[in-house]
């Protein structure tokens, strides 16, 4: 067993997530198969890379251990600012680094609490942490499956969208029928991700507590809803956005790529599939 503090250097992943899922807002969450990484070893092995206190993923790891007399080597490939929990992946990896480092474990109920402050709201965090697909409440995350019922893939624009400005375009209000809907679609994809239904799936994601008012913005999400390539179940808006995930039936995903590819040049199509692992030792 590697002991805490150690002159070798630990190396720990987490991965990028996709949040809400339509109606699930600010409550569920896939982890993906992209990777941020993070090298923590003593100072005097990498002098240049001292702890800067301002950086997000330092903050989080000082939630849990000094970093004093450590060196960071961040590794970032989730694109940021684009709706994938790039803030949230650094975050998760800040907190199991030093809980690996003082404990030699990491328990991610335990740090989605220490977490869920910096991040502000705690859906992509907890899949970050937890990996599969989580639903969220308060300071819990419960792990429902290792997957959902289809291939997510995503299609990235080039330009990027603050979640802060993304929040301030939601209403302080919505009208009942919207919200009874919302509340609707929610209950299916709770369903739909506890019973790996594709049926359901397809038929939860939609939404109209938060897609509409964000969907101004990114018209990437009705170009793509107007018109779903051959074997898609349907789109949601990543995060905030400005992603767009396309859920692929498993046996259509590379078909469904393909499409995105040709039809959406200007952006990056990602096949990405989701992953059971959260945040990790890297190897």
């Amino acid at each position: 067993m590697r002991s805490p503090r150690s002159r070798e250097p630990l190396r720990v992943r987490a991965p990028a997530t996709t949040a809400n899922l339509g109606a699930g807002f600010d409550c569920a969450a896939v982890a993906l198969d992209l990777w941020n990484e993070l090298e923590v070893s003593p100072l005097e092995q990498a002098p240049d890379l001292a702890p800067d206190p301002d950086h997000l993923g330092v903050g989080a790891f000082a939630r849990v251990a000094s970093p004093e007399g450590l060196a960071f080597r961040w590794t970032s490939r989730i694109p940021r600012e684009r709706g994938l929990g790039s803030s949230a992946a650094v975050i998760a990896l800040g907190l199991v680094a030093a809980s690996l480092l003082e404990q030699n474990r990491a328990d991610p109920e335990e740090l989605f609490a220490h977490g869920r402050e910096l991040e502000g709201h705690g859906d992509n965090l907890a899949a970050a942490l937890a990996g599969g697909v989580c639903l969220t409440w308060e300071d819990r995350i419960v792990r429902v499956a290792d997957a959902p019922p289809a291939v997510p893939i995503a299609v990235v624009p080039e330009t990027t969208v603050s979640t802060a400005a993304a929040r301030a375009a939601l209403p302080e209000s919505v009208p009942h029928a919207d919200a009874a809907f919302s509340a609707g679609r929610a209950t299916l994809l709770g369903a739909a991700l506890a019973s790996g239904s594709e049926e359901l799936f397809a038929a939860a994601l939609e939404d109209r507590l938060h897609e509409p008012y964000r969907a101004t913005s990114v018209p990437l999400l009705g170009a793509i809803r107007g018109e779903l390539p051959a074997g898609a179940l349907g789109a949601t808006l990543s995060g905030s956005g400005p992603t767009v995930i396309v859920w692929a039936r498993e046996g259509d995903a590379a078909a469904c790529a393909a499409e995105l590819e040709a039809r959406f040049p200007a952006e990056r199509v990602l096949l990405l599939r989701a992953t059971a692992s959260g945040t990790e030792r890297a190897s």
